[in-house]
């Protein structure tokens, strides 16, 4: 293949990897925690922090502990999914 066929595939991987980072944009996961619920979108970016339950904002500490629990298992699937979606477009690199 030419350098202009690299090229063209190129072109073709970037433009479906745009693609998928709209379509991880619109996932939405949700991990909870004592009374912490984080929700953050495909692509990693935190969309919502909700306190469910009122009693736990009487330790700050335990909010602290809740909220990195929930994030961290939240960033965690987000990963996952992005990562399932990113196999298809780098099985496109093998050719090049």
């Amino acid at each position: 293949m030419g350098l202009f066929g690299q090229a063209r595939d190129m072109y073709k991987l970037q433009k479906q990897a745009k693609k998928i980072k709209k379509e991880l944009e619109k996932i939405h996961i949700f991990a909870e925690s004592d009374g912490i619920k984080v929700t953050v979108a495909g692509d990693q970016s935190i969309v919502k922090v909700e306190i469910l339950d009122e009693a736990v904002l009487s330790d700050p500490k335990k909010v602290e502990k809740a909220f990195m629990d929930a994030t961290n298992r939240a960033m965690k699937k987000s990963q996952q999914v992005s990562a399932e979606k990113m196999k298809a477009l780098m099985g496109g690199l093998g050719g090049m």
